[in-house]
């Protein structure tokens, strides 16, 4: 047994290699060892070193160290072979287990966590667990002026910043009774069809990524990079923007930002193309999404789900028909809907839904009027800057606007749009102050993340990642 220590000594088991020229040692107590498992005939040594292992291992198997124990052989004829059964005759009784599906897990996407019960591999049930990203956002807009609750509405889905802002100024509009300029209203379309492309970009393209998809992700993460270049000229930020506020937008578009929009609405059908041809006829693709998270209509119903997930099912329900706001019914679009209501038809679905982005974005640009882009009410929107350097009144009105904010009539209202995701809709209350009494937020991730486990129905453990993907989940509106 000493001679085997000896032998397991770490030091002598790595023996460096890389420095040419150098003799290394090829002994040990005059018995020589190899790097590389010798032939038994050619070279009979007893022992050689495994690359893998820090010890030695005897090449001749009948050779035993003095002191070692004998080995432990059974004879080839008296060896009673495998014991094999039929498989008819095994009764396996398969007992649910369960396990954890995030908050940590890739596919999560965010910090979601699904308490799943298998059986087997099949998924019995799903329970989400929610609120890690809780922030109290309905409580917080209580202690703030109507002005400065909106940019709350950028850190809710923050893959579609610009909708969630036009829902919260319309709401507030409605309160006021005010009409915002016609200007100000195609813009707002205008950057709504660009959010709409720029979070069905991040949808789609993360969704294939989960699936094992690479390039369609970063080919939609480039052009998603473009719409945020937009953003970032028309107000300075790229995610963030507060640009959409009751009364109107904040500031006029830029010059020649028209003309760029317009050029890029050209170019952006071939590169959804391009992603076509490498998604929608892929045998992988087809086999992970088709009858995958299948739904019925009346159950998508009842779980109040909306926007593309609903109209997988084949309802063809989308507010901007249903009960068209802004300047939506004086444009032409279509409203493209499934027949399986499974993954795959909701991902043809967004893709589709890109496309009459762009036609809307067109008519936009070609139907922009000139005017006022916010209503000429300083007690309502920020007097212009050249005028606070004259006038004494718009001065104290910019002051009074940002300090104190404005008085909305008491009432109440609800006001939905079609975000990307779904039906986007505010419940405000105002008791006559200029803080809003209560504002309740319908986020659509909150109804499809309900629905999960009608989701999961015959669904295998690894259709759980197609299943969330096409949820297309952002837990700042789910958690709030």
């Amino acid at each position: 047994m000493a001679f085997r220590n000896l032998l397991n000594v770490k030091g002598l088991a790595r023996q460096p290699q890389r420095l040419a020229g150098v003799a290394t040692r090829t002994s040990i107590f005059g018995r020589r060892f190899a790097s590389s498992k010798p032939d038994s005939e050619s070279e009979p040594d007893p022992y050689y070193m495994d690359p893998q292992e820090t010890f030695y291992r005897p090449t001749d198997k009948k050779y035993v160290p003095p002191g070692w124990a004998t080995p432990l052989t059974v004879s080839p004829s008296k060896w009673p072979g495998p014991q094999t059964t039929s498989s008819l005759d095994v009764k396996t009784e398969l007992k649910p287990y369960t396990i954890n599906f995030g908050p940590q897990h890739p596919a999560a996407h965010g910090v979601l966590r699904l308490i799943l019960e298998l059986s087997g591999e099949a998924v019995v049930h799903a329970d989400p667990h929610i609120g890690l990203l809780h922030r109290g956002t309905e409580k917080l807009m209580e202690y703030r002026t109507y002005l400065q609750a909106l940019p709350y509405m950028d850190r809710l889905d923050y893959c579609s910043m610009m909708t969630n802002e036009e829902v919260y100024s319309m709401a507030v509009e409605k309160l006021l009774n005010i009409d915002v300029p016609l200007r100000a209203k195609y813009i707002r379309v205008l950057f709504g069809e660009i959010t709409r492309i720029l979070n069905h970009c991040m949808a789609v393209g993360s969704h294939v990524m989960d699936v094992g998809g690479l390039t369609p992700f970063l080919y939609l993460f480039e052009e998603r990079e473009r719409c945020m270049e937009f953003y970032e000229r028309v107000c300075g930020a790229r995610m963030h923007s507060a640009y959409v506020r009751p009364g109107g937008v904040a500031q006029d578009l830029p010059r020649g930002l028209l003309q760029d929009i317009y050029d890029w609405a050209d170019a952006f059908p071939d590169r959804l193309n391009e992603v076509e041809e490498m998604v929608t006829s892929n045998r992988i693709w087809l086999a992970r999404t088709v009858d995958v998270g299948k739904i019925s209509a009346k159950e998508a119903l009842d779980w109040g789900i909306t926007g593309p997930m609903l109209r997988s099912t084949g309802i063809r329900f989308d507010v901007r028909k249903s009960a068209p706001y802004e300047v939506y019914d004086r444009l032409e679009f279509d409203i493209p809907i499934g027949t399986k209501g499974d993954v795959f038809d909701r991902y043809l679905i967004r893709m589709e839904e890109m496309r009459q982005s762009i036609r809307i974005i067109k008519q936009c640009l070609d139907q922009m009027p000139e005017g006022p882009h916010k209503v000429d009410d300083w007690k309502i929107s920020p007097p212009p800057r050249d005028s606070m350097k004259q006038n004494m009144e718009a001065l104290i009105h910019h002051f009074k606007l940002f300090s104190e904010g404005y008085n909305v009539p008491a009432g109440e209202t609800y006001t939905a749009i079609e975000a990307p995701k779904g039906e986007m809709g505010i419940f405000m209350i105002s008791d006559g102050s200029t803080r809003p009494y209560k504002c309740h937020i319908r986020a659509p991730g909150f109804y499809h993340l309900g629905a999960i486990n009608a989701f999961m129905k015959n669904a295998l453990l690894a259709d759980v990642v197609a299943v969330i993907g096409t949820m297309d989940l952002v837990f700042g509106e789910v958690d709030r």
